[in-house]
């Protein structure tokens, strides 16, 4: 998917698994099919699942998340995989890594849930998550949840590299240019996960069961998580999510700009690798122009 991505043999898990955590070296070890952009997932055993970062950008993760994920879930009702152990580098693997609970349920789909309980569920986890205390926690300076600013060469670079056959640029960066003029949040900074899509919910029973690969998360403005609505939600409850997450019309805005950087780089990145990453990020960018 990447280039420069590294390969994770089996063998070198179970090595790894052997040295450094004995007690569960007995466990079955199962490699789950790529499931995101960033990690390879191994099943360990039936409550355990084994996150291994896959790509150089992606190496830091699994250290932040063992530092404030069992943190945050001290503060909220929604389980989330809060590691219980971090494994170093070793036997030719290069970064740290994590062990986190297995956590049930399914990728939701429009046959899993009733849309307006699914938007109302996923807005509330939004907001307790939002009213969790920082804890000193780092605020982020760029990227997701940090001043837009921060993603101005990057909107930019890969709108030049787009398509322009498929999407006007022009509509491109007036979006864009539209959420970085709208108001920036002037209250304290706040968490949030940052990647709320498909791929990082679990549902059951038509409910919010689980929210996981917390690798965006961070402190920082809270209209990064606006971007589900132009995502995967159905567009017939976006405005219900909207409210129940609880954020203004200037959030709205640069909930925009958020929405729009992962879409405009995945489009053309994920065309041969991963087309229906593309396929997704062409419709997301889509979307956005036509709510301008």
């Amino acid at each position: 998917m990447h280039e420069g991505e590294i390969a994770i043999s089996d063998a070198t898990v179970r090595r790894l698994v052997g040295q450094q955590f004995p007690m569960w070296a007995s466990r079955a070890l199962t490699r789950l099919p790529p499931l995101g952009t960033d990690n390879q997932l191994f099943r360990l055993g039936h409550e355990l699942l084994i996150r291994m970062p896959r790509i150089e950008w992606a190496a830091s993760s699994a250290r932040h998340e063992h530092t404030w994920l069992p943190r945050l879930a001290s503060h909220l009702t929604t389980p989330i995989p809060a590691p219980v152990a971090l494994g170093q580098p070793g036997e030719g693997y290069p970064w740290h890594w994590t062990v986190v609970p297995w956590l049930e349920g399914e990728t939701p789909t429009p046959q899993t849930f009733e849309p307006e309980v699914w938007a109302v569920s996923v807005g509330s986890f939004v907001r307790e998550l939002r009213g969790v205390p920082g804890m000193d926690a780092p605020v982020k300076s760029e990227g997701r949840g940090a001043p837009l600013s921060s993603l101005d060469e990057w909107v930019r670079t890969w709108t030049s590299r787009a398509d322009a056959s498929e999407v006007d640029p022009t509509s491109v960066l007036a979006v864009w240019r539209d959420a970085v003029e709208a108001p920036a949040w002037d209250g304290e900074p706040v968490w949030f996960h940052g990647d709320l899509h498909e791929g990082n919910l679990l549902v059951r029973g038509g409910r919010l069961s689980a929210v996981i690969d917390w690798g965006a998360a961070g402190r920082g403005d809270p209209a990064v998580e606006l971007n589900a609505m132009w995502g995967y939600l159905p567009a017939s409850v976006a405005e219900l999510y909207r409210m129940t997450v609880g954020l203004d019309e200037a959030a709205y805005r640069r909930a925009r700009g958020f929405a729009l950087a992962p879409a405009i780089s995945g489009w053309t990145y994920y065309k041969v690798t991963a087309p229906h990453l593309s396929v997704l990020g062409l419709a997301t960018v889509k979307s956005l122009i036509a709510s301008l």
